[in-house]
C-alpha cells in the first residue's frame, strides 16, 4: 500500500526513495506517522532530562545530527543523516554542513558576546536551523527542540512553551508559528520569541 502523505501549510514534502526509509510497513497515514515521530520526540526529550550539556557541546554538528537520531531512529533509516535531495525551503543539499557550521559559529558569538538576550539567541538558532533544513523530515521539531535544549541545558532559562500544543497539527497555533517564522524571516523576531514564551 505505501505510505500516502497529505501535507499542510509549512510541511516539507518527502521524496518517494525517503520514503522507502520508513522503518515501520504498517504506517500508512500522516496521522499515524505523526504518532510514531512523536513518541520518538518523547524519547529524546526523556533523554535530554537525564545528561548534562555545555553551550560547546551543544553547537556541534556532531550533537545536532544526534539529536535528530534519537529523534526519529525507531522510523526513518536517515534519522540524523543530512537529506540528500533539494526541498521546498532550505539550502541546496551540498551546502548544509557549511550553513550549519556558519549558524552555530554565529550562535557562540552571540552568546559570548551577549549581542542578544538568551531567549533571542536560541530563538534565532531555531529559526536559522529551519531555515537550512538540514534533514529530510522533522526539522521543526528538531529546531525547537535544539532551542529548548540551548535555552535550559546552555543558558540555565526555563523550557520554551511553543504555543503549549503539537504543531505539527493542522490549527490556529500553528498558524500563529507559521506567521511568526515569517515575520522572522524579515529579521523581526518579537513575534516568535513571544510565541515561543505563550
Amino acid at each position: 500500500m505505501g505510505l500516502d502523505l497529505d501535507y499542510t501549510d509549512g510541511q516539507t514534502p518527502l521524496d518517494e526513495d525517503e520514503k522507502e526509509d520508513l522503518l515501520i510497513p504498517t504506517i500508512t497515514t500522516r496521522g499515524e506517522l505523526d504518532e510514531f515521530e512523536q513518541l520518538g520526540v518523547e524519547k529524546a526529550n526523556e533523554w535530554l532530562l537525564t545528561k548534562k550539556f555545555s553551550v560547546n557541546k551543544i553547537l556541534t554538528e556532531e550533537f545536532v545530527k544526534d539529536l535528530h537520531k534519537r529523534m526519529f531512529d525507531d522510523v526513518w533509516k536517515w534519522a540524523g543523516e543530512f537529506r540528500k535531495t533539494d526541498k521546498n525551503i532550505g539550502v541546496d543539499k551540498f551546502m548544509i554542513g557549511i550553513e550549519l557550521k556558519n549558524l552555530l559559529d554565529d550562535c557562540t558569538y552571540w552568546i559570548e558576546k551577549k549581542v542578544f538576550s538568551e531567549d533571542e539567541i536560541a530563538v534565532r538558532l531555531s529559526h536559522r536551523m529551519v531555515l537550512i533544513h538540514p534533514f529530510a523530515n522533522g526539522n521543526g521539531r528538531h529546531s525547537r527542540l535544539i532551542a529548548d535544549v540551548l535555552i535550559t541545558k546552555g543558558l540555565g532559562k526555563s523550557y520554551f512553551t511553543w504555543g503549549s500544543v503539537n504543531l505539527a497539527k493542522e490549527g490556529q497555533a500553528r498558524a500563529k508559528y507559521l506567521a511568526a517564522l515569517r515575520e522572522a524571516d524579515q529579521n523581526d523576531y518579537k513575534p516568535l520569541i513571544e510565541f515561543a514564551r505563550l
